[in-house]
């Protein structure tokens, strides 16, 4: 006669039990597995003379998120990163909007580079924003907000090249006392508006060089657009 498990019996046992109250949820079953993941590692490039970029700000989220628009007006934590190179209001100020984030340990120096990483659920949708202040300025910052990476399969990478943006926050007068940078070492982030209020792209700086010398500016410190190069690649 075939003898039967006892220990085997029970345990089918107590699974129908629990199925038949609805408390079951998994009996000896190997079917459930862990959510899939994405990754992307985001290397920004500093192509310019003499303007280091303040630590990376790197955000990963759905459409539903924009950091900035032209013609919009600048959030308080954008005017912290573009005035003063401190992205930490920046990133806290809309977490419960981000899958994910990330933030630089440095400055990025002129020919520079710096690598962050962002692992999140994989979604249907998932975008990236990087935004970084030119320090030699009032308030200049560079990147770029909702750069969908949802089609990029592991191994593939996209490049985009990075322009700059004034935040619209603080006069571009270029006077001592009001550039965070080595340039100067001034004041950075400062609560008072004092300019148009909106984002828009940078015109550029004058510098004491083109006569202006209340300027602590030289012409080390002019930038051409595009001051970086972005380059996000998937690695999981």
């Amino acid at each position: 006669m075939k003898q039967f498990n006892i220990r085997t019996l029970k345990s089918g046992a107590l699974c129908l039990m629990l199925a038949s109250t609805g408390l079951l949820t998994a009996c000896g079953s190997d079917d459930d597995k862990d959510a899939e993941m994405a990754s992307f590692e985001i290397t920004v490039t500093n192509l310019s003379a003499n303007q280091p970029l303040s630590p990376l700000a790197a955000l990963l989220h759905d459409a539903d998120y924009k950091a900035w628009s032209i013609g919009g007006m600048a959030s308080d934590g954008l005017e912290v990163l573009a005035e003063g190179g401190d992205n930490s209001t920046f990133i806290s100020d809309d977490a419960a909007m981000l899958m994910t984030s990330a933030s630089g340990s440095a400055p990025v120096g002129p020919g520079g580079s710096d690598t962050l990483t962002v692992t999140a659920d994989l979604a249907s949708v998932m975008q990236i924003t990087l935004a970084s202040m030119l320090v030699n300025t009032n308030d200049a910052f560079t990147g770029t907000t909702g750069l969908d990476v949802s089609d990029l399969a592991v191994g593939e990478s996209m490049n985009q090249a990075l322009p700059i943006y004034d935040a619209g926050t603080e006069a571009n007068d270029e006077m001592a006392g009001t550039i965070p940078g080595p340039a100067d070492g001034g004041e950075g982030f400062n609560a008072v508006r004092d300019d148009v209020d909106f984002v828009a792209r940078h015109p550029g700086v004058v510098t004491q060089n083109d006569g202006y010398s209340s300027s602590v500016l030289d012409e080390s410190h002019r930038f051409d657009s595009p001051i970086a190069r972005l380059v996000v690649k998937r690695v999981q």
